[in-house]
C-alpha cells in the first residue's frame, strides 16, 4: 500500500501533498483518480495527461508517484486513489481521503448585557465563520467547567445560572476545526453586589473621649458599586453623607450611639453597621482655697462627668503616690495635703482612665437540636470594653454580623458548627466560641405511637360511654 491511511486535511485555497511511501525508483506510469470524477492525471516518463478542470493544479513526482494538489476548494474533499506501475515488479495501488475546510474566522461573543446583578443569570452566544466548528469557553486562561454553567447548542452557548461577584471574566470563546482556530475578543462583566460587612471605626480608637477633643468616625462596606453612607446619631439621620463623620470640639451632648447606613443604588439594598457608643468626659480640678498657705491643709477635688472608672493624680507630669503628707480619698477623687510645704509648688492634673479589655468569656445561647421547619435563634455575648462586634460562621462560612442570628424554617443543611467571633476594635483582639447544632426531621418512636393508640382508644371508649348513657336515659 503506497499511500498513508490518512485522512489529509487542508484549508480552502491551500496546497496538499499526497505523499507515497515509495523510495525514488524508475516508474512506468502513475494514475491518480478522485471520487466520481475518475482519473484526474496519468503521468509517464514522457508526458502527463490531465483531466479538464485540473490544469495548472496538479504535479506528479515521477520517481515516487506523490501528487501535489494546489488551490484546493471544498469540492476537492473526497477519496483519492493511485495506481503505480513500476518498470519491474507488481502494480501498486492505494487509497486516502482529503478533507478541505473553510478556516475559522470572525469569532464573536454576543450577550444581552455586561452589567449584571449578583445571583442573576446571563447567556453568552458564540458565532464564527468556517467549516464544522468546535466551541470551547475560557474564563481568562482556564476552561469553563463549573457546575453553575450550562453549555448548549453544540457548545456555542454558555449560560451562567447564578452569577457571583467572582464571575467578572474575561470570558473568551475558542473555535477550531481541522485546519485552523480562532479566539473571540474578551467579554468582561460588571457585577453589582452588596452592601455587606458594614464596619464602623473611631479615631482615636477609644470609647471615652475628653471634652473639647476631635473624633473621626469612618465607615466601610463591601459593595459594587461604591455605596452612599448615611450617618445616624441615637437613630436620627445626620447631615453627613460621606465615608467619614467628624466631631470637632466634642461636648457632653455628643455622647451617644453612632451608626452608619450603607446604600447601594444599583442593588437597591442597604445595611446598617453595629452601633458604636461614644462617651464624652468632662474633667476639672477645684481647690478648697484660692490662696494656698504654707503649713495649712488643702484639698484638690477632681470633678468628672460622663462614664468614669479610674482617676490618677499627677504633679508636673509625674504620678503622685501617698505619703505622710499627701492622702487620696473617695476613690482618688480628692487629693489632700495635711500641711502644705514649699516643695509642694507645681502643676497638678487629674487624669481620668477608662478600662479597655476583652473580649473574654464568649457565650452562645440557643438550642443544640432543632426540627426541620422551626425557627433558629442564637445569641452571643462577651465581656469587653468597649463593646465587642460579632461575626457568625456556619461550617467556616461567614453568615451574619450581629450578636444575634435568626433563621426561619431551618433545613437539614443548617446542621453543623456555629461559631461566634467577638472582636474588640481597640485591643484588636478576637475570641470565639462554638456550638454544634443538629437539625432533624420529626419522628414518632414506639412510645409515641403507643401514646397515640392509647389516646385514640380512650376517645373511642368515652364516645361509647356517652352513647350508652344517652340510650339508657331514653
Amino acid at each position: 500500500v503506497p499511500l498513508p491511511a490518512g485522512p489529509l486535511n487542508a484549508a480552502v485555497g491551500g496546497n496538499v501533498l499526497f505523499k507515497t511511501k515509495l523510495d525514488p525508483t524508475p516508474l512506468q506510469s502513475i494514475i491518480w483518480g478522485f471520487g466520481t470524477v475518475g482519473t484526474i492525471i496519468t503521468s509517464t516518463s514522457t508526458e502527463d495527461t490531465i483531466t479538464p478542470g485540473y490544469e495548472g493544479r496538479l504535479t506528479v513526482n515521477t520517481s515516487t508517484g506523490s501528487l501535489e494538489l494546489r488551490n484546493v476548494s471544498t469540492d476537492d474533499s473526497g477519496i483519492y486513489t493511485v495506481t503505480i506501475i513500476p518498470q519491474t515488479g507488481r502494480v501498486l495501488t492505494g487509497t486516502t481521503t482529503l478533507n478541505v475546510q473553510v478556516p475559522v474566522s470572525n469569532v464573536k461573543i454576543n450577550t444581552s448585557s455586561t452589567d449584571l446583578m449578583e445571583f442573576s443569570s446571563v447567556r453568552l452566544s458564540c458565532s464564527s465563520s468556517g467549516s464544522t466548528p468546535s466551541f470551547h469557553w475560557f474564563n481568562d486562561s482556564s476552561e469553563v467547567t463549573a457546575d453553575r454553567v450550562q453549555i448548549t447548542d453544540g457548545g456555542s452557548t454558555m449560560t451562567i445560572v447564578s452569577v457571583t461577584r467572582y464571575d467578572q471574566g474575561p470570558f473568551m470563546c475558542f473555535v477550531s476545526n481541522l485546519v485552523s482556530n480562532g479566539t473571540s475578543d474578551p467579554v468582561t462583566f460588571t457585577i453589582s453586589y452588596g452592601p455587606e460587612n458594614v464596619t464602623l471605626q473611631v479615631s482615636p480608637p477609644q470609647k471615652y473621649h475628653p471634652e473639647g477633643s476631635d473624633v473621626t468616625l469612618s465607615c466601610s462596606a463591601v459593595s459594587e458599586p461604591t455605596v452612599e453612607f448615611t450617618w445616624l446619631f441615637n437613630g436620627v439621620p445626620q447631615s453627613g453623607k460621606g465615608a467619614e463623620f467628624r466631631l470637632m470640639n466634642i461636648q457632653m451632648n455628643h455622647s451617644g450611639s453612632y451608626s452608619c447606613e450603607a446604600f447601594n443604588s444599583k442593588t437597591m439594598r442597604n445595611e446598617t453597621s453595629q452601633p458604636l457608643l461614644i462617651s464624652v468626659l468632662n474633667v476639672s480640678v477645684t481647690s478648697s482655697t484660692a490662696l494656698p498657705v504654707e503649713g495649712q491643709s488643702l484639698n484638690l477635688t477632681c470633678d468628672a462627668s460622663g462614664s468614669v472608672f479610674t482617676k490618677e493624680w499627677m504633679k508636673d507630669g509625674s504620678n503622685l503616690i501617698s505619703t505622710d503628707n499627701i492622702m487620696f480619698y473617695d476613690n482618688n477623687t480628692v487629693l489632700s495635703f495635711k500641711n502644705l510645704r514649699r516643695k509642694d509648688n507645681g502643676r497638678y492634673t487629674c487624669r481620668v482612665i477608662s478600662p479597655i479589655n476583652g473580649p473574654e468569656n464568649i457565650k452562645i445561647n440557643g438550642p443544640n437540636k432543632i426540627y426541620v421547619g422551626k425557627t433558629l435563634k442564637l445569641s452571643c455575648s462577651a465581656e469587653s470594653t468597649p463593646t465587642a462586634t460579632y461575626t457568625w460562621k456556619h461550617n467556616g462560612k461567614v453568615i451574619h454580623h450581629s450578636s444575634e442570628y435568626t433563621k426561619d424554617s431551618v433545613e437539614l443543611s443548617d446542621s453543623g458548627e456555629y461559631i461566634c467571633e467577638a472582636t474588640n476594635s481597640v485591643t484588636e483582639k478576637t475570641d470565639s466560641n462554638m456550638r454544634r447544632l443538629e437539625v432533624t426531621r420529626w419522628k414518632c418512636g414506639p412510645g409515641c405511637i403507643a401514646g397515640i393508640v392509647f389516646g385514640c382508644l380512650a376517645i373511642i371508649l368515652l364516645v361509647a360511654a356517652l352513647v350508652l348513657a344517652i340510650v339508657k336515659k331514653k
